[in-house]
Parts: C-alpha cells; structure tokens; sequence
C-alpha cells in the first residue's frame, strides 16, 4: 500500500490552529526583546495591531483568489503568515524570515505536499515585491494586492489618522490628514492589477472621498 498524499485542502480546523500558532509566535515576538519588544512603545508594533492587519489581509487574499481563479488554499496560508516575522526582524528581512517560519510550520504538520508548502513560503517571501505584479505567481499577486488593499477604505483611514497624529504629537488639520491618507489610497491603489483588486480599490476609495467631502462641508460650515 502507498503512502496517502494529502490534499493541499486546508480545513477549517487546521487554519484556526494556524491563526493560533501565529498569533503566539508574535506576542512571543515582543515578550523575548531586550527592553520590552521592538518598539513595544509603539501601538502599531503591538502582536494585537499586526495580527487584526494579518486577518484583514486572508479576508482579502481569499476574496481575490477565489474570483481571479487563484489557489485559495495558497493564498489565504501565505497571507496568514506574510508578517509573522514582522516583530522579531528588520523591514527588509521580515518576507525572507516569514517564509523560513511558514515553512517550518507547515513541514512540523504530516501531509502537506512539498509543492503546496513551496507556493505559500515563495508568495510569503515575494509579497513585499515592488514590481509589476504579472511577473508574479497569481497566489503571490493575490497576497501583494490584499496587503496592498488593507491600507485603503475606511478601516485604513481611521488607523492612519490616528498613527498620523500619535506620530506627529503636533496640530495638523483634518482635511489635510485625510489628503495624505487619500494620496496614500491611491499610490496603494494604482499597483492593483486583477479586476477583483481594482473593484475593492474603487470602492473603498469612495469611501473615502465621501469622508473627506463631508469633512470638507462640515469645515466650511464651521466657519459660517
């Protein structure tokens, strides 16, 4: 008798345990530095602020990867673990050592396919890639545009006004917070390149441009 292969199917049950396990090695990220964690100050350093951004971005590579035609298996494990690595290392370094970490996991656990775990630690690994994205895996296109998209729409607007002013520790006016937030929305935006990307761009710019026009009325008027 053979040896069953198993399917690159990931079940419900095996991905909570992965969000587990990611979640740990993050808070464990910052309880093993030497004075307190990296920036532990830092609010959106914290295991709590990385991992909430790391579950927006399965939501989104899932979304993408079903509509593109992708594998979603793929998509959504190399977006669970892109930024597992983001406590412990430098910017730079963190794909590479968030890769090293997905396939150290994957390989602990009997069954996944050696050509499963190579598309998830390569999409983890690449996912920082600034390039044009058709020079990518399409699970690794997915991954780039779902972390690409996090930082657009409302979720995205309310975190950077806020790590804009805890930042700055100066006044800055509303409106002009929200241009940088908007300009930032579409420097994010203008690097989406599959239809389902664009369309959650689209909508979630709207978004917004509707805060920053009711921002805009509402200044106006304040001045009557």
């Amino acid at each position: 008798m053979g040896v069953e292969i198993k399917e690159t199917r990931v079940t419900d049950a095996e991905f909570e345990e992965m969000k587990e396990f990611v979640f740990e090695y993050l808070a464990a990220s910052v309880e093993k530095e030497e004075e307190g964690g990296r920036m532990r100050w830092y609010p959106w350093h914290s295991a709590e602020y990385r991992h909430n951004h790391i579950l927006n971005v399965v939501s989104l590579a899932e979304e993408i990867a079903h509509e593109e035609g992708a594998d979603v298996d793929v998509a959504r494990v190399a977006a669970l673990f892109h930024d597992v690595a983001k406590l412990e290392t430098d910017q730079d370094l963190h794909p590479e050592a968030g890769a090293r970490v997905a396939r150290e996991y994957l390989e602990s656990r009997a069954g996944y396919p050696e050509s499963f775990i190579k598309q998830v630690c390569r999409a983890v690994e690449q996912h920082a890639y600034q390039g044009d994205l058709n020079d990518v895996a399409l699970e690794t296109q997915c991954l780039i545009e779902a972390d690409l998209l996090d930082k657009i729409g409302a979720n995205g607007t309310a975190l950077m006004l806020l790590r804009m002013g805890y930042e700055a520790r100066t006044h800055m006016e509303t409106d002009e917070m929200v241009d940088r937030v908007l300009e930032r929305g579409y420097d994010a935006a203008s690097r989406v390149q599959s239809d389902t990307g664009e369309g959650i761009a689209h909508r979630r710019l709207k978004r917004v441009k509707w805060f920053r026009e009711w921002l805009e009325d509402e200044i106006a008027a304040m001045g009557d």
